[in-house]
């Protein structure tokens, strides 16, 4: 029975972890009390430090001895502590290793921390517990400094390889002017070219016999089927991929460096460009996690109206998938046409929010504006437009015997090794494993909506693609509900901490106008804590892990995107194939580099 959006209440919203063994007790029993220490956070995830001896011994009993266990390791992040103010009940610490585990049997998570102290800090690896720490660690390092012994190639990941320092140390500087001009002579640009020489032993390569040696394809990083700045090197016997490295990094940022800087509310428009194809998408999982800092509950109407633009842009960005898959084995046609149809869907996004790709439009307690006259028309038309446009796509691209046979069988995982290598959203899906978290950890009131979760069994690149779109009919089938359905009421939060700030009383106190100018010129503060909100974003699991230090802006910014754990598993199911076999599959990976390299 389908219920009305907007009228669940907050318990109502709150997921559970299930009738699994609670976790503390277990975690007290084998380990003892002394090296585990508890924090309060403001997101409510069982937040643990571990003391670093510990630290493999408890991973590793929380991913093979628990029972159910944490099958993924969803995040593992680094905070730089020796500025921060309040830490209120957590050991000393200069840097933080934060391990973010993820349970799918136990619909739970858990926050590991361990404490670390000096200018080289270091913690053992994890490679052997969870494959996809591999690049994370590597960003670790690359980013803070903090070494994993053990590691076999820790090299940097996003920045050039002579890249001095640390960037997301405290101490290193945020903007080029406040470091020398850059300047290139005859030496320094040696130096570089040579840092760029490729030297596969460096890259984890070796010989295939004593009487054989290296044959290389550089594929990017400027290629039509990278969709982006990427680059794979290949070592092939022929035609067969012998080994398979991604190189990543050429569209690196600084967003979660940006984040120090900005205001709470000026970060928002940097959202939508990570993954730029997710458009208010990207501002969610943001705003939410600042909500939760905040303690700001956000009106009914403002929840379904977010609901209803991440679900257009989800059809915008599988739209984008669908076509460009069809394109990059060999179907010239259907791209045109489904470019075409996303045109008619940014024209209503352009009218509900006056931007197209990245409209920025989602806010902290709510939404910038209310809904234009006329948005239903816009909205109803396109809804009874697209059903008939997706079975003549059936037609053309899913029954095409060719575009079958290029993608059937190609590129295939199991449930068990998509959750080890960090896989979400339709790839995970794609496996047989039903895990949405708008069903299994409703947010926005998606809870209050009817719609399926689609699932496939085969968890190769055909059923990738099968996946998607069917989304694509159950977003439509969700936007219809926000039509018909679509409460009353306010569109932002009437709290201090939203932006901008009720006003109705600016012109009646001067107290009330000058907490209006300061909170829109400075940004609200935000008060001290921790939160991690995530949410099922067009290529999966996306999550903003906040640090709040009380001040206008964010002390620590956490980027968790789904494309970076999905490029890392390229080598293990690419082996083996054929060059045209991997154009497959980085076409139905469906990542964008900005969400990778942030």
């Amino acid at each position: 029975m389908e219920q009305q959006p907007g009228k669940s209440s907050r318990a109502s919203r709150q997921w559970s972890s299930g009738s699994a063994e609670p976790l503390l007790p277990a975690l007290y029993a084998r380990f003892g009390t002394d090296s585990l220490q508890l924090q309060g956070t403001a997101d409510g995830i069982e937040t643990v430090w571990v003391d670093r001896e510990q630290l493999r011994g408890v991973l590793w009993f929380l991913r093979s001895e628990l029972t159910p266990g944490f099958e993924m390791l969803f995040d593992l992040a680094v905070i730089d502590e020796r500025h921060r103010r309040h830490r209120e009940e957590q050991p000393s610490s200069d840097f933080t290793v934060v391990y973010h585990l993820l349970s799918v049997s136990r619909n739970a998570d858990v926050r590991l921390k361990v404490a670390l102290s000096g200018d080289s800090p270091a913690v053992p690896t994890i490679r052997d517990i969870w494959p996809n720490a591999d690049w994370y660690e590597r960003e670790a390092w690359d980013m803070f400094g903090v070494r994993f012994d053990g590691h076999p190639h820790l090299y940097r990941i996003l920045m050039p390889p002579t890249w001095q320092g640390h960037p997301l140390r405290k101490d290193h500087y945020a903007r080029a002017t406040e470091v020398d001009p850059y300047s290139l002579d005859q030496a320094r640009q040696e130096a570089e070219q040579d840092a760029l020489r490729f030297k596969p032993e460096a890259w984890g390569m070796a010989r295939q016999s004593d009487d054989t040696d290296f044959m290389f394809l550089n594929l990017g990083p400027n290629h039509p089927s990278v969709h982006g700045v990427f680059r794979v090197a290949l070592q092939l016997d022929g035609e067969e991929i012998v080994d398979a490295v991604p190189d990543i990094g050429y569209h690196h940022r600084g967003a979660e460096k940006m984040a120090e800087r900005q205001s709470w509310h000026t970060y928002i428009p940097y959202t939508d460009r990570v993954d730029y194809l997710g458009g208010v998408m990207n501002n969610l999982p943001y705003v939410l996690a600042v909500e939760k800092l905040a303690g700001i509950e956000v009106p009914p109407r403002a929840r379904i109206i977010r609901v209803m633009l991440a679900e257009l842009f989800r059809i915008s960005s599988h739209l984008v998938f669908y076509g460009t898959f069809a394109q990059d084995v060999g179907q010239m046609s259907p791209v045109f046409y489904m470019f075409s149809d996303r045109e008619k869907l940014f024209g209503i996004v352009e009218a509900i929010t006056g931007g197209r790709m990245h409209p920025s439009w989602f806010r902290i307690g709510g939404v910038a504006q209310d809904l234009p006259n006329g948005w239903d028309r816009l909205i109803r038309e396109f809804l009874d437009y697209m059903p008939a446009r997706l079975k003549e796509y059936d037609d053309m691209v899913l029954g095409n015997r060719i575009l079958q046979r290029r993608t059937r069988g190609i590129g295939v995982y199991d449930t068990g090794e998509a959750l080890a290598w960090g896989v979400s959203g339709p790839g995970l899906r794609a496996t047989g494993l039903n895990w949405d978290l708008r069903k299994k950890r409703p947010y926005s009131d998606y809870d209050q909506f009817d719609f399926e979760v689609p699932t496939a069994e085969g968890g190769d690149c055909y059923d990738r693609c099968v996946v998607r779109v069917e989304e694509i009919r159950q977003s439509l089938r969700i936007i219809r509900q926000c039509l018909d359905n679509m409460p009353d009421g306010p569109v932002k939060a009437h709290h201090p901490l939203t932006t901008p700030p009720p006003k109705d009383r600016t012109l009646a106190d001067i107290e009330t106008l000058i907490q209006h100018f300061e909170n829109v010129t400075w940004g609200p503060v935000i008060p001290p804590g921790e939160a991690a909100v995530n949410v099922e974003a067009t290529k999966g699991m996306n999550s903003y892990y906040l640090v709040s230090d009380g001040s206008t802006n964010s002390y620590r910014t956490r980027i968790r995107t789904p494309s970076f754990p999905h490029l890392q598993m390229i080598p293990h199911i690419s082996r083996g194939l054929y060059v045209s076999d991997l154009i497959a599959i980085l076409a139905s990976i469906d990542f964008v580099m900005a969400d990778v390299d942030r």
